[in-house]
């Protein structure tokens, strides 16, 4: 907190740093056993009414009465990293967007407006990495008119936490009667180390998804589209581990090595076949391969929900980078 000279806390932040990352404190309770104070750090969304808004790295909105500001002060966009690789938003959101490619797609402004028959929300919503090009409401029309033709619901896809994401856009999709429906985050990590978990004895790599694979993969009844999607990007691979004759893989993967990237999907196991390092032994086996064709780095999306895959990330070296969001207009 931003102390005085003398010792005491101030607020250092005006209605002027709308769009800043603030950290402030609030005085939540007074009584005889003493103050009793909260902390808030995110981006200061806006500031009306004598209400302040502030938008946390998960994306969450958080309204404090600036009568009850103590302190505050604006901070540092992002955090600095202490392990992984540096990377940027718009990098990875780009690369990311190029591993999941939708069939039809079209601009609007700095605006991708993306679609694939309905398979999944990101290969079939609003890719925002700048301004549209026109105001926020026509936009929007733009946008409900795109994917109504499409028989399509309108999805935005933002992004929050880290430096260039779209807290802003949050705020304002939000106030417009968008609701958030789907969170996750996107992780990234070293990729050498990575290869090094595990031998890759009895993983099939394979340049397409097949039936094989396909049958391990938890959305089923796949289509001609969701082909298409699955085998978009520079470079695709398709990892297999072979379960009993005439059954599907014990466990499965999917890699898009993209320069220095290699962005990691799909990884499934056969739930009788769990905690016996097959969700490792795949992804060390894509890695390897993706090294020999340059990567250095590795990223992966993973829900906010799914405790498990949360912690075997983490234990091979990912962290957070960003969390997203698919934002969709709600009556």
């Amino acid at each position: 907190m931003e102390i005085s000279a003398a010792g005491r806390l101030e607020v250092r932040i005006t209605t002027a740093d709308v769009g800043k990352r603030v950290s402030v404190r609030c005085l939540t309770e007074a009584g005889t056993t003493g103050e009793k104070f909260t902390d808030t750090v995110g981006v200061l969304t806006s500031w009306d009414a004598d209400v302040l808004v502030i938008t946390r790295k998960s994306g969450e909105s958080v309204r404090v009465d600036a009568s009850s500001l103590v302190a505050g002060k604006v901070v540092p966009a992002a955090p600095a990293r202490r392990r992984g690789p540096a990377a940027g938003y718009q990098e990875l959101a780009q690369v990311a967007s190029r591993a999941w490619r939708p069939l039809e797609s079209a601009r609007l402004g700095e605006w991708e407006l993306r679609a694939a028959a309905g398979f999944t929300r990101r290969a079939n919503s609003v890719l925002p990495l700048g301004a549209p090009g026109v105001p926020l409401d026509e936009a929007l029309d733009v946008v409900r008119r795109w994917y109504g033709e499409r028989g399509l619901p309108a999805y935005v896809q933002t992004a929050t936490g880290a430096e260039g994401t779209q807290e802003l856009l949050c705020a304002e999709l939000e106030r417009r009667g968008w609701a958030r429906e789907v969170s996750a985050e996107l992780w990234i990590g070293a990729l050498a180390p990575l290869a090094d978990r595990a031998e890759a004895e009895g993983v099939v790599l394979a340049r397409e998804a097949d039936e094989a694979w396909l049958a391990r993969y938890q959305r089923k009844g796949v289509s001609e589209v969701a082909l298409k999607v699955l085998g978009s990007g520079a470079s695709v691979w398709f990892a297999s581990v072979p379960g009993e004759p005439g059954e599907a893989p014990a466990a499965i993967g999917r890699c898009v090595v993209d320069g220095r990237w290699a962005g990691f999907a799909a990884v499934e196991v056969d739930p009788a076949q769990r905690r016996r390092g097959l969700a490792t032994v795949v992804m060390a086996a894509l890695a390897r391969r993706a090294l020999e064709e340059g990567a250095a780095a590795a990223w992966l999306q993973v829900e906010e929900r799914n405790a498990g895959a949360r912690a075997l990330y983490a234990g091979m070296g990912f962290a957070a980078h960003h969390a997203y969001h698919h934002y969709r207009e709600h009556a």
